[in-house]
Formats: structure tokens, C-alpha cells, sequence
């Protein structure tokens, strides 16, 4: 694509978040640069700038400039045993939506150096269904509850109680020290900060968004705390910035964790991020229907509360 392109939104998209639309569209493109011509400007809505979480509204007109994408790669296929672990993960499915138990270390998004996201492999695992999109996104390390929509109207529905705070999650995490029993929630403002080697960081600042986590305690290890967090807003790495602010950093986390911490608990098996996404409620207007989704702890997860709690009786 090398000459400015003209995208009028349908029915269908809107609602969407204009990076998310764009992403599936213009294949081949880093995401880098998707969110450079934004913020410069280069991409505009009805001729106006916009940021890249802009819920696209039907009938908008989005000018892309010129861009050179990259000659379409070979087919993309999905392996038989990638496969069978995604029908294992996955927990509930109708004619409205999947919900999986997201593996960790699966991206939600294929992107640079992934071949295959989780949204990619289940539409090569459901090749029939026509409209499958991501409500919802958890980081690559994190486990747990993810839903994917078979319909347009489902994902403007669900993406409205997001929106509203009408979905209620709950995830479980271990974390670094004994959690205070009074600490019952972080109202922390969140800032998401690019670096120059392009990584993307969150801080707590005073001109970020508005942010609340609410934490309970579920059990209290040697040195460590197994916690419940309910995130009331949906920012990005709320859940692992907010207990890093109260000094209680989640186990296994390498960008904003305890490195010694971490150490020690990989010699009890902890080699990843000890943060599971273990439950969605929510209400379908549309259908009148209570969903309640619950993900079981995955194995090496449980395995370290086992070990820790060996530790801990010692």
C-alpha cells in the first residue's frame, strides 16, 4: 500500500478500538508504526487526530497515509499439538462467544517475533465462524480468563460493559512479603511510558489515569502472600504496577518485580509471572443471562503453593 487509502467504518466495527481494527487490517505493519502515524497525526478520523484507543463510531472515515507493507507471508497453520491445548483451554463456548484459559506465555496478538497469537491460532481452530475479535486482552506471562466474541453486536455489547465497569474480574497472584489485611484497595493514577528502546513501562504519576484495584488476602506463606485483585478500571499492568506501589511486587514479574525475590522463587519452581486471570462475571442484556466463568489455577502454579507451603510447615 503505497498511496493514501480512505476506510469508511461499517456497522460492524464500531465500537472497536482503532488500534485493534487497524492491527487486523493492515497486516505485516509493526505496531510501532501504527502508533507513530497516530501520534503524529498522519492517520486521521473524519480529518481530525485521534489516540489509538478511539472507539471507532459508525460511519467515521479513516485516512491511512501511504505506507509499504510487506509482501503477504506464506500461509499461517496451526499444528496439532498447539491444537489440542487450545481445545483443552477452553472453559466455555456458545454460539455468542469462547472463553479460555489463556496458557501463559501465549500472546494474545501475533506480532514481531510471534508467529501466531491466541486470536490468530482460534480462527485457524474455528476456521467455520466468520467474525471471531478479542474483547479483552491479558499480558503474554499471564494466564487465565479471555474472551473472544462471535459477533459484532456481542463484542459492542461486551466492550460497553467493560466500559461501564459491569464485568466483574478477579485475579490471583503471589506476591512478594505479608500483605497488609487492612490494604483493601490502590486508587494509584497510572501513566504508560514508551522508552527509547521502544519497551513500554507504566508508572505511577499524578497526571495518569484514574486507577483502582481492590486486593483481599487468600493466604500468607513464609515470605509471600497469595492475594485475590478485582480490578475496578482495566489499565494496562494495573494489577502488577498497583502492588508494586504498595511494595508487595508480584512473584516471577520481571519488569516491575523484586530481583532477588525472584530469584529465590525460581529455585522453588516460580518461572514465570505468578498472575492468573481466575474469574469473569458478567451480564448479557441481549440475552438476559448471568455468565459466571472460573479458570482453574494452572499445574505449575499449584505446584509452587504446594512447594511453598512444604516450606512453610518446616
Amino acid at each position: 500500500m503505497q498511496t493514501i487509502q480512505y476506510f469508511t467504518v461499517t456497522n460492524d466495527a464500531s465500537g472497536q478500538r482503532l488500534d485493534n481494527f487497524l492491527v487486523s487490517r493492515l497486516k505485516g505493519l509493526p505496531k510501532s508504526r501504527l502508533y507513530r502515524i497516530i501520534r503524529k497525526g498522519e492517520l486521521r478520523i473524519n480529518k481530525k487526530r485521534v489516540k489509538p484507543d478511539y472507539r471507532l463510531q459508525e460511519g467515521d472515515v479513516i485516512r491511512i497515509p501511504p505506507l509499504r507493507l510487506p509482501a503477504p507471508i506464506e500461509k499461517k497453520f496451526l499444528n496439532a499439538k498447539l491444537a489440542e491445548l487450545l481445545e483443552k483451554s477452553i472453559i466455555f463456548e456458545d454460539k455468542y462467544f469462547i472463553a479460555l484459559n489463556k496458557p501463559s506465555g501465549m500472546a494474545v496478538h501475533g506480532g514481531s517475533g510471534i508467529h501466531l497469537g491466541i486470536i490468530e491460532a482460534i480462527r485457524l481452530l474455528r476456521p467455520q465462524l466468520k467474525f471471531l475479535e478479542l474483547v479483552h486482552r491479558l499480558d503474554r506471562d499471564t494466564s487465565g480468563c479471555l474472551l473472544i466474541a462471535k459477533k459484532s453486536s456481542i463484542l459492542k455489547e461486551l466492550h460497553a460493559l467493560l466500559r461501564s465497569g459491569q464485568i466483574k474480574k478477579t485475579y490471583i497472584a503471589l506476591v512478594a512479603g505479608h500483605w497488609p489485611k487492612s490494604l483493601h484497595k490502590i486508587d494509584a493514577p497510572l501513566y504508560k511510558n514508551q522508552l527509547k528502546s521502544g519497551e513500554r513501562i507504566v508508572l505511577v504519576q499524578k497526571e495518569g489515569k484514574i486507577s483502582l484495584t481492590e486486593f483481599s488476602v487468600q493466604q500468607y506463606y513464609t515470605e509471600s502472600t497469595l492475594i485475590s485483585a478485582m480490578p475496578i478500571t482495566g489499565r494496562t499492568h494495573q494489577i502488577r504496577v498497583h502492588t508494586q506501589f504498595a511494595k508487595h511486587s508480584i512473584i516471577g514479574d520481571e519488569k516491575y518485580g523484586e530481583k532477588e525475590m525472584n530469584k529465590k522463587m525460581r529455585q522453588l519452581g516460580c518461572k514465570r509471572l505468578f498472575l492468573h486471570a481466575s474469574q469473569l462475571e458478567f451480564t448479557l442484556g441481549s440475552t438476559g443471562k448471568t455468565i459466571k466463568l472460573a479458570a482453574k489455577l494452572p499445574e505449575d502454579l499449584n505446584q509452587i503453593l504446594k512447594n511453598l507451603t512444604s516450606l512453610s510447615s518446616q
